[in-house]
């Protein structure tokens, strides 16, 4: 963008839950800043992955998929905080599936034909299709449904045209200075994304029911050059599920801490000692109180 004046922004991704949007984060960004997994509703927080260019600065805003309100506290804050991502930004990207529209996608779409900046369908998983030739249709019907600033076809997980989905996001940004530091990638404290990496693991080796009921705090975060020492609590509900996490003779759990730790020391470069507790607190998903603790307010939205 040599010549060009500089520009920045904030650009939020709204989508039906498990579409792979946190994937598309991490990759546009280069890191991972957003946890991934198969399961909907993984992404519990507003979190912002932050990619520098030397002629933009994008300021990403990864948040709970959009479904519908309701149940215990902490999927009405999922809810709204899904909902209140696209307030101060300036474009959105509307993520759906190569393999077309699903009813779910449609109270997102009601959400988008309602704001007032650029939003650009994002057409993910292409790397899935047999026959490419299927997305001109879709790209035709999705151009009916709304009058897209642009509609962009990409695989979030292959890595297939982000670099054009990432210049096509750079003309809708305010000529301004960047908003954060060019070596800042996340608005998250790395005790935060430490949890997260942990929890990452239990989504990945658990039930459908187990993870969902689960949250991770963590209690100690100590970094020197070349160690890392971390201890956290992972909360369950019910003793059933913390018998389930725990598994026969702690199997479960070493299993869980092995992975994190495996995660955590590939990410920072250092060795990581984690030491991972297991204990109940009935009903916190539906405890105000439970909530704020383990991290779920809606501060800085």
């Amino acid at each position: 963008m040599s010549g060009q004046a500089h520009r920045s922004g904030m650009v939020a991704i709204i989508g039906r839950p498990n579409v792979g949007k946190s994937t598309l984060i991490n990759a546009l960004v280069g890191e991972r800043i957003s946890i991934v997994s198969r399961r909907p509703q993984t992404t519990r927080h507003r979190i912002l992955g932050i990619k520098t260019t030397p002629g933009a600065q994008i300021v990403y805003v990864d948040t709970p998929g959009l479904h519908e309100p309701g149940g215990r506290q902490l999927n009405r804050y999922m809810s709204r905080l899904a909902a209140g991502s696209v307030a101060g930004v300036d474009a959105v990207m509307l993520m759906i599936s190569a393999d077309g529209w699903h009813p779910d996608d449609e109270p997102v779409l009601d959400i988008a034909r309602r704001l007032t900046v650029p939003v650009i369908l994002v057409i993910n998983k292409i790397d899935r299709l047999k026959d490419r030739a299927t997305l001109l249709p879709l790209i035709r019907a999705s151009s009916e449904r709304m009058s897209f600033a642009q509609i962009v076809p990409v695989s979030a997980r292959a890595g297939d045209n982000l670099d054009t989905l990432e210049r096509a996001l750079i003309t809708f940004l305010p000529e301004q200075p960047s908003i954060y530091p060019e070596d800042q990638l996340t608005d998250k404290s790395p005790r935060f994304l430490a949890g997260e990496v942990v929890r990452e693991q239990i989504c990945a080796l658990y039930g459908q029911e187990v993870p969902h009921a689960v949250a991770v705090e963590v209690t100690r975060y100590k970094r020197s050059k070349s160690r890392l020492d971390i201890e956290a609590t992972i909360w369950a509900e019910k003793e059933g599920q913390k018998a389930i996490l725990i598994g026969k003779a702690g199997e479960r759990l070493k299993q869980v801490g092995m992975r994190a730790r495996q995660a955590l020391e590939k990410q920072h470069g250092v060795k990581v000692d984690l030491r991972l507790w297991v204990k109940v607190r009935k009903g916190w998903s539906d405890d105000a109180r439970a909530l704020a603790r383990f991290g779920y307010h809606e501060q800085g939205m």
